[in-house]
């Protein structure tokens, strides 16, 4: 059942990111070719018009193929013929697509939840004394925050929701940081702060929890859809940075074997429907900002010579350009096998 919920979701992520490409092409009068959910053997193909709309079998991407995307075409309506400001929005049209999705996602999530959480400390740890009175004992607390401080940046990295707190405290290696909180509308910093709590919590505070409206759930939507995407920034950036080992990067089958994991383990089918949604979200949102960067083959690449040609005032020749996109593929293909190998051996040893 996992496998099947998981098809679904990469169908939908690719179909709604190959969909943005399409809709912006044939509104740009481009000619489309062929627009295609899945890769590999047909298992499905239908003509209508000029665009031949194919299901393949392997569902780990798929494309939406335009005339002369890639060589030099005499068409008037070729994707090299249309304006380059053009062709920059039918590039980036994927990605924005995947944000479209991942934001609808975030408010789903949020409309199921009782309250909308926020970054604003609500209170501290106590423990009960015995003549039944409470006792503060909150390491935050005496390092200076208050009640109704708003979160900002943890050890310089910008907080936008509570997933940004719950990764950066649940990720540390120490319960010491530097904090830094709006109060009464000003900037305050507090370094050092210990987190912690009588239990050993590395959570000593509470947080604000709105009560649920149209204003409030978009507003909570927005600050979460921002820390998805500061996460998957952060990711990256330690995968480059190093700090992150490359056992750490996970493909397709880490995703699926997630996705199963979570139908079987979730208490009840809305604790499932909550988790799959903010599955969807995450990966969409990684699977946008992934195809922005600028490498060779993905759309943050091709736009790098959209940026060639706006500064040279003329377009690099497609042989060339079809070169770099070609290593550029070499390059992706080869991290996929990297990302299925290790999910194959996680399986194997059971996460050791």
């Amino acid at each position: 059942m996992g496998i099947i919920i998981a098809i679904i979701i990469f169908g939908l992520i690719v179909m709604v990111h190959e969909f943005g490409h399409f809709i912006c092409a044939k509104l740009s009068k481009v000619q489309v070719l062929e627009f295609s959910i899945g890769m590999g053997p047909k298992i499905i193909q239908k003509r209508f018009g000029e665009t031949m709309y194919s299901l393949r079998l392997l569902p780990v991407g798929g494309y939406c193929a335009m005339e002369g995307e890639d060589t030099d075409s005499d068409n008037p309506h070729s994707f090299r013929s249309a304006k380059l400001w053009k062709r920059m929005i039918i590039l980036v049209a994927g990605a924005g697509m995947n944000f479209v999705l991942g934001f609808i996602s975030i408010v789903i999530m949020m409309s199921m939840l009782t309250s909308v959480p926020t970054t604003q400390i609500s209170g501290f740890s106590a423990v009960e004394l015995e003549d039944g009175t409470l006792e503060r004992q909150s390491g935050s607390y005496d390092a200076g925050l208050r009640h109704d401080d708003i979160f900002y940046e943890i050890d310089n990295t910008r907080i936008y929701s509570m997933l940004d707190l719950n990764y950066i405290l649940s990720s540390s290696p120490t319960n010491v940081h530097d904090v830094t909180v709006i109060r009464n509308g000003e900037k305050i910093d507090f370094d050092d702060v210990n987190f912690h709590s009588p239990t050993g919590s590395t959570v000593d505070f509470g947080l604000v929890q709105k009560d649920k409206n149209p204003l409030t759930i978009l507003k909570g939507s927005g600050e979460m859809f921002m820390s998805m995407g500061h996460i998957v920034g952060m990711s990256l950036k330690q995968l480059v940075s190093g700090q992150a080992k490359k056992e750490d990067v996970s493909g397709p089958v880490g995703v699926v074997t997630a996705i199963n994991e979570t139908t079987q383990e979730s208490e009840d089918i809305t604790d499932t429907i909550f988790q799959l949604v903010y599955m969807t979200a995450l990966i969409t949102i990684n699977i946008g900002i992934f195809n922005l960067l600028p490498i060779p083959g993905l759309d943050g690449g091709r736009l790098i010579f959209c940026f060639i040609e706006l500064v040279r005032r003329k377009p690099v020749k497609p042989e060339h350009e079809g070169y770099v996109h070609l290593a550029g593929m070499v390059l992706l293909f080869g991290i996929m096998i990297m990302a299925t190998y290790n999910d194959i051996v996680r399986l194997i040893t059971g996460g050791v």
